[in-house]
């Protein structure tokens, strides 16, 4: 018999299996507890040997009798004492008990990771509040979608994990309405379209993502799969298109690529073929501007998602930031 772990780290939840939970995998059944929320997470507690039937470890594909007893402990929600606070100022969109939503500026990490330990936005949200859902990644309490680096816009960070698995489910089911707006060089062919391919790592260049080959069988695909919806907004005299681009799936760096493989690379990227480009721009000023740019131009500009605890909808939209309206305007868009 195991014994229990007394550490206040920890919150025991016990129960007995149903008749109506019988020949469900232990996994499922845990995820319909109220403090476990998902089988990704029921699958973790398993794998880390922290769920008990009958006083014995199991796995998440155990099939329990009705009548077994299951003991779980729980790693309670605390932020990572590892990770420091970091004094940033945030732009909040909105805020309650169960979410937050920022506006978050280029330049700044969303998580810590290798190269960026400190002073990412994970940091600054632990300066503002202490609730954040915590899971199993330790590194990214919150955290439930990423924007990279040099990216501004809008994301919604998890208070709980219940939340958290909520809003999780809405990405993984496609529901979360998601619009990003992007300055390319040049102007698509056609004025709308859809982007779908397979990305995987580069063969040449561990750093950067790319589609890989045309594949007719797709049944156990090479890469993951990545669908991005755009539509062209407007076009400048300079040959810049004002471009936006709708996410079906959230891949690393998706629309970079997608928009580079088309033959239009986002402006200022110079990861995906957006940095040389500008070399044959006529005004002077506006090869300055964008050689001397700290970002790309890439914004996420909307997101809607229903809330964990009241159902109802919620939207929200950011214009660019004004150093990219300023650059905007210099390129010749109006209105945006």
């Amino acid at each position: 018999m195991p014994n229990k772990n007394k550490s206040p780290s920890y919150k025991e939840i016990e129960f007995i299996v149903s008749e109506n939970q019988s020949g469900l995998r232990l996994d499922r059944l845990l995820a319909e507890h109220p403090n476990i929320y998902s089988r990704t997470k029921a699958a973790q507690l398993c794998s880390s040997g922290l769920v008990f039937l009958d006083n014995k470890p199991q796995k998440p594909s155990f099939k329990p009798e009705p009548g077994s007893q299951v003991r779980v402990q729980l790693p309670l929600q605390a932020p990572p004492l590892e990770l420091e606070a970091y004094d940033f100022p945030l732009e909040i969109l909105f805020e309650d008990s169960q979410v937050l939503v920022v506006n978050k500026p280029a330049g700044l990490v969303v998580h810590p990771s290798l190269g960026h330990k400190n002073k990412t936005l994970v940091n600054a949200l632990l300066h503002h509040i202490n609730d954040l859902s915590t899971g199993f990644q330790k590194n990214r309490p919150g955290i439930v979608h990423r924007l990279d680096k040099d990216t501004s816009g809008i994301l919604v960070i998890a208070k709980n994990d219940y939340s958290h698995s909520f809003l999780a489910k809405q990405f993984k089911e496609k529901t979360i309405h998601r619009v990003y707006h992007a300055v390319v060089f040049s102007c698509p062919k056609k004025s709308s379209g859809t982007c779908r391919s397979y990305l995987r790592r580069h063969p040449n260049d561990r750093k950067q993502f790319a589609s890989a080959p045309h594949q007719e069988n797709e049944t156990n695909p090479v890469g993951k799969l990545a669908i991005t919806h755009y539509k062209t907004l407007s076009t400048t005299r300079n040959g810049f298109s004002l471009v936006e681009c709708r996410l079906e799936t959230g891949r690393t760096h998706q629309i970079r690529i997608h928009l580079s493989e088309m033959g239009h690379p986002i402006v200022g990227d110079r990861i995906y073929k957006g940095g040389n480009q500008a070399k044959n721009l006529r005004s002077v000023k506006l090869r300055k501007m964008i050689y001397h740019m700290d970002r790309i131009a890439l914004h996420a500009r909307e997101l809607a998602f229903i809330h964990p605890s009241t159902g109802k909808l919620l939207s929200y939209s950011t214009p660019w930031p004004t150093p990219m309206i300023e650059l905007l305007t210099e390129m010749g868009f109006e209105n945006v």
